[in-house]
């Protein structure tokens, strides 16, 4: 029995296409808080970009995991978080200036960007309105305030001489233009098990939805791990199953699949 489901925002729940979560989605949302099934959102979005959602449903999460797993929180309080350490980002800030490359910067409740390139202006354009691009500001600044997440524009074969200059960490991408950059022991996965955790639900008792690179762990790590339509082959290969597309009724299908609405 199915009692808690974790979505993935960007081409899980939101389109891609619309910048809307379908309505088939939202109706499947209120049947399985209907029926006191947890819902759960796992992002790699910051805290500061989750108030879009809502405008797009008329409730509130069970919980949020979020920065890809590195901080995660509900009404009660914040129940994990872990930050990049100071040493790796002492190590990348010279390698950023050497090579021109655009990277953002993650903190609880702001986003900077080191620099805008065409990769950032193709990001927010696929986004479609649903985050505000980021300011530029002096990465300089991550030496002294906590950072939970770096994000860098960069094609996937320069990935490994990136990684070379921030030990003890990894890359989660989930998109062609760039990387999402976490402590080496974080990830979706660590914020599935806190959440569990806390709830007291078994993983056998969990489901999740993705379509990224960066859900690939999660969907492993889940009872039930799902893929969406639109996802890319290395996610569907991750996955249990593979259900329709976002804009496809992807999300009500799996779940009537599984019996969980």
């Amino acid at each position: 029995m199915i009692k808690a489901v974790f979505f993935d925002i960007d081409g899980t729940l939101v389109s891609f296409n619309t910048h809307r979560i379908p309505d088939s989605t939202k109706q499947a949302l209120n049947r399985m808080r209907e029926r006191e099934v947890k819902v759960f959102i796992a992002s790699g979005r910051p805290p500061v970009q989750m108030g879009f959602l809502k405008e797009l449903v008329d409730f509130e999460f069970d919980g949020y995991v979020v920065m890809n797993g590195q901080y995660c929180y509900d009404a009660q309080g914040v129940y994990h978080r872990e930050s990049i350490p100071t040493d790796s980002l002492r190590q990348l800030l010279p390698y950023l200036e050497q090579t021109g490359l655009s990277c953002s910067f993650v903190e609880l409740d702001r986003v900077y960007i080191n620099r805008i390139t065409q990769p950032v202006v193709d990001l927010y354009d696929m986004l479609g309105g649903t985050a505000r691009m980021e300011p530029t500001g002096d990465p300089a600044r991550s030496l002294t305030h906590t950072t939970y997440q770096l994000s860098a524009f960069l094609p996937k074969e320069r990935e490994a001489a990136l990684m070379e200059h921030l030990p003890g960490c990894k890359a989660a991408r989930w998109n062609p233009y760039f990387t999402d950059i976490i402590p080496a022991d974080g990830g979706k996965p660590v914020g599935l098990q806190k959440t569990l955790e806390r709830y007291g639900i078994r993983q056998e008792e969990s489901m999740a939805f993705g379509d990224g690179g960066n859900d690939i762990d999660m969907l492993r790590y889940a009872g039930i791990g799902v893929a969406m339509g639109n996802a890319t082959d290395d996610v569907k290969q991750a996955a249990d199953y593979v259900t329709a597309e976002v804009d496809g009724d992807g999300v009500q299908r799996a779940l009537e699949h599984f019996g969980v609405i």
